[in-house]
């Protein structure tokens, strides 16, 4: 059972778990913004993104991370890098499956979210419990609860808001009292160059298939706000090869054409004003295995 609040409570909470379990609809649900872009492929998250939910009693500062898996690449390691920060950052550990895996958890989430900070409040989040036969998920609860290294053990829809308030009460119970860490009016703590980049890589992965998405990389090369007219917006898809530019492009440049539409419609909804967004498409021979650029793209080893 969960502490009842009392002083005001403020504290981080990781979001863990294997990919594509829905860590970033979780807490664009939560936070009832879309602060973590989502598609339905694996490993769409590559770096913690902080998401700041304040209520009158408390501050949950909510860490989404990349899925757990064993790096083969670079980049991978920049991601696995980037979740043990936030599980060493955080007040509570949120681990988050799925009710299609049953009753067990990957190698990966065992050994980096489970073993290595057991002294940290450790919930688990049981998720699309939507798409089940409700009696199915007691016993995977039960078995889960029997393990004995989970405060508590909370079945959600994540996509559909199910049960969201009793795993925020929940949470809250468990937080440290504190001043809240950040202003009460902001949702987080990135920039809008940040969050343009993300909505862009976001159209990439759900507009191609194959490797493209993966071996993509957005970088912002101009951003400027004008006191009249649209905010000019100019920005590199980075890939690996020349045949992925191609694709990328498409023939007299459609496909890069409703990369941009479907971007530029995303932003505008974020900023709240019309944007002119320019893109080109650049090749960086194996960017995702070369420090100095992963650095530039925002992937630096400390992320």
């Amino acid at each position: 059972m969960s502490v009842a609040p009392s002083e005001f409570r403020a504290g981080y909470v990781a979001i863990v778990g294997e990919p594509n379990v829905g860590k970033s609809t979780l807490m664009n649900a939560l936070l009832d913004q879309k602060i973590s872009i989502v598609t339905p492929k694996p490993q769409t998250t590559r770096q913690r993104i902080l998401g700041i939910l304040s209520k009158d009693d408390a501050q949950v500062v909510f860490l989404d991370t990349p899925g757990l898996i064993k790096p083969k690449y670079l980049l991978q390691e920049r991601m696995l890098n980037s979740a043990e920060s936030a599980l060493k950052d955080a007040d509570i550990i949120l681990v988050m499956t799925e009710v299609s895996r049953g009753a067990r958890l990957p190698r990966e989430v065992e050994q980096l979210a489970i073993q290595r900070y057991s002294a940290k409040p450790i919930l688990l989040v049981v998720n699309k419990v939507d798409t089940v036969y409700k009696p199915t998920v007691l016993p995977i609860m039960a078995e889960f609860a029997r393990r004995g290294v989970f405060k508590e053990v909370i079945p959600i829809s994540a996509l559909q808001k199910d049960n969201l308030d009793d795993l925020l009460t929940t949470l809250i119970g468990y937080l440290p009292e504190h001043d809240p860490f950040y202003p009460l009016d902001i949702v987080s703590d990135s920039t809008e160059r940040f969050f343009v980049s993300e909505f862009i890589r976001e159209k990439v992965f759900e507009q191609f298939q194959e490797e493209i998405p993966y071996s993509a990389a957005v970088e912002i090369r101009d951003y400027r706000e004008r006191e009249k007219g649209k905010t000019y917006i100019n920005a590199d898809i980075v890939v690996e090869r020349e045949s992925q530019k191609r694709i990328l492009i498409g023939t007299k440049g459609e496909a890069l054409k409703k990369v941009g539409q479907a971007a530029r419609s995303e932003i505008e909804e974020f900023l709240e004003h019309e944007v002119f967004l320019e893109l080109r498409v650049k090749v960086r021979e194996h960017w995702r295995e070369r420090e100095a650029l992963l650095r530039n793209f925002g992937y630096s080893a400390a992320s």
